[in-house]
């Protein structure tokens, strides 16, 4: 008696059809990153280009020799060790003073029955789609009567004060996603509610803090209006607002040592993302694993 045996295909793409669906995904996915990487790509490129072959080399990515004289150039023209130095301070300042004020201020929202929450939070969303320019005459009035015009304070402050609404709800949200459960232990071991805020909630939300420090950190790096608005002498202003003044003449652009400077100024943000990767990528999508 014979057998019938039947081979049956699996059901699906077969393996060499499979194979060029990867290749083409990965294909394209290469070609997004690339171009998503050209203008950061063609910074670099033009960083190490003279002035002729900037204008020459339209967009080429290969320069024709590696000249670091428009590095040279950015970093001893003017006052460039200043600016660099003031937006690190500005930078540092404005990231712990948000940090600590918007995480207190998260904390008590998200865990605490305060009369007024639900209104109080909705003023907070509100006032974040007033845009910031209609705030700019009262607020320079504001730095005026204080006397902190052409100080750093005045960036400092003004800058700290537009961060502390968003930061605060981003620390709503993420504390929001921490139980309770873990609070009352600590209280039961003895803890009081500040030290169970310290001891237990903030080591759980190591993960979102590091990423609003980030993000914090990114935003006042590259502060411009805040700068230009309130500041005008040399020595307080930032590398943003420097740069303009010492490498754009009238209607001169020094072009190469502008994207230099721009890659100087990059570094601390691409180390301090490229450190903290792991723990930025947790913080943000924290909230929807817990």
């Amino acid at each position: 008696m014979a057998l019938n045996v039947s081979i049956r295909r699996p059901l699906g793409l077969t393996l060499p059809r499979r194979r060029a669906s990867h290749l083409l995904i990965h294909a394209v996915l290469i070609g997004l990153g690339f171009l998503y990487l050209y203008p950061l790509l063609w910074v670099l490129a033009s960083s190490f280009k003279t002035a002729g072959e900037f204008f020459s080399s339209g967009l080429s990515l290969i320069p024709r020799s590696l000249d670091f004289h428009n590095y040279v150039y950015a970093w001893a023209t003017g006052h460039f060790s200043t600016y660099f130095l003031n937006t690190v301070i500005i930078a540092v300042g404005v990231t712990t003073a948000v940090i600590l004020i918007s995480s207190m201020a998260g904390y008590v929202l998200a865990k605490s029955d305060v009369p007024g929450k639900k209104l109080l939070m909705g003023a907070m969303v509100a006032l974040m789609f007033l845009p910031g320019g209609y705030t700019i005459i009262p607020t320079f009035d504001l730095v005026h009567r204080l006397g902190l015009l052409n100080t750093l304070w005045a960036i400092l402050l003004v800058q700290t004060a537009g961060a502390l609404i968003f930061n605060a709800l981003l620390f709503i949200g993420y504390f929001s996603t921490i139980g309770k459960e873990l609070e009352e232990a600590a209280r039961v071991d003895g803890c009081s509610r500040l030290g169970a805020a310290v001891r237990v909630v903030l080591p759980v939300s190591v993960p979102g803090l590091l990423s609003l420090v980030i993000f914090a950190f990114t935003l006042s790096m590259q502060e411009f209006i805040y700068a230009l608005t309130f500041v005008s002498t040399s020595a307080e202003k930032p590398v943003t607002l420097g740069i303009t003044t010492d490498l754009v003449r009238g209607d001169v652009y020094f072009w190469g040592s502008l994207m230099a400077a721009a890659l100087i100024v990059g570094i601390p943000v691409a180390i301090l993302y490229n450190y903290f990767l792991d723990h930025f990528v947790a913080g943000i999508t924290g909230g929807a694993l817990k």
